[in-house]
């Protein structure tokens, strides 16, 4: 069978999706990431309780025991979700996932993250997420954010990783309502130069 260079292109974008596995489990010096279980769901709403930890979040109801059931129900269906290990102590601090991975754009997105605030001002999120970025720009070119239009603190954590805007759009999250965000994007090229130091 004869291949135009198009169709190779194509080829290989196939067979690296194959091989991708958006719940592998995945750790550095401070961190683990372990494919979400249902058994987590205690831990996590136990965190996630913490009315405070969703003030700058556009949904700032998920401290409701009613509200995070949907939220960690949408986290279950994702089958990309995890829950975040501190390595030292062993203990669940919070949880994130990759979803919608767009196999025409070569993209995916990451979000859906909270970190417990006993862990806040420690460097945590940038590790959980230089940590998905390296193992996800295996596959893809591209990572997608949605942040909340009012989530200051999460937009400052991406733009220091490099993150541009590139929109602003009404995004529904799993089983909540529309609310304003600002899209992100971070390339691979950019990112690897980014490690790399260039």
């Amino acid at each position: 069978m004869n291949f135009d260079r198009c169709n190779l292109f194509y080829l290989v974008i196939l067979i690296d999706f194959f091989y991708m596995d958006i719940q592998k489990i995945l750790t550095n010096d401070e961190l683990i990431l372990n494919p979400l279980r249902l058994e987590d769901f205690d831990v996590l709403f136990a965190i996630a309780s913490d009315k405070l930890l969703w003030e700058q979040h556009p949904n700032r109801d998920r401290y409701k025991r009613e509200v995070f059931e949907v939220f960690f129900e949408g986290a279950i269906q994702s089958k990309g979700a995890y829950s975040i290990i501190e390595k030292e102590s062993r203990n669940i601090i919070g949880s994130s996932r990759y979803y919608d991975l767009n196999m025409e754009k070569n993209e995916i997105k990451i979000g859906y993250t909270f970190i417990a605030r006993t862990h806040w001002g420690k460097g945590i999120n940038q590790s959980l997420k230089r940590m998905m970025l390296e193992y996800i720009f295996q596959f893809v070119d591209n990572v997608i954010f949605h942040i909340g239009a009012q989530n200051i603190r999460s937009q400052k954590s991406i733009e220091k990783m490099g993150a541009k805007e590139i929109a602003r759009e009404e995004v529904s999250y799993f089983g909540e309502l529309p609310k304003l965000n600002v899209v992100y994007k971070i390339e691979k090229e950019a990112f690897i130069k980014d490690m790399m130091g260039v």
